[in-house]
């Protein structure tokens, strides 16, 4: 599998992650020191992975409409756009990921919401 197949795999499990509400599943796909960061009505949110993933598995499991915009990978690194519906809000999400011990992490997600 390359690279840009692995890293789509992750972002595929953070969306799996939203729509059955698993904190396991936000687990597996974030890095244990990622940040959540970005705006939501008005006000400015920074969570852990560990947050994030009690965030996750407090809402009803629920259909998630995405697509993933663009996936840039550099070396161990990499960048992925996607926007997503999730909980009726369309987010639009900056994630950067990291490979350790030859596996991919989401490392941070910036978050935009995008006006309906």
């Amino acid at each position: 599998m390359s690279n840009s197949e692995s890293v789509n795999k992750v972002v595929e499990k953070y969306v799996e992650s939203m729509k059955e509400s698993s904190a396991e599943k936000v687990r597996e796909a974030f890095h244990p020191n990622a940040k959540v960061v970005g705006h939501l009505h008005g006000d400015f949110l920074e969570m852990s992975t560990e947050d994030f993933a009690e965030f996750v598995a407090a809402q009803e499991p629920a259909e998630v409409e995405y697509e993933i915009l663009s996936t840039v990978v550099e070396g161990t690194t990499a960048a992925v756009k996607i926007r997503d519906k999730y909980l009726g809000i369309t987010f639009l999400d900056t994630l950067s990921l990291i490979k350790v011990d030859d596996q991919w992490s989401i490392y941070n997600k910036l978050f935009n919401v995008e006006e309906e």
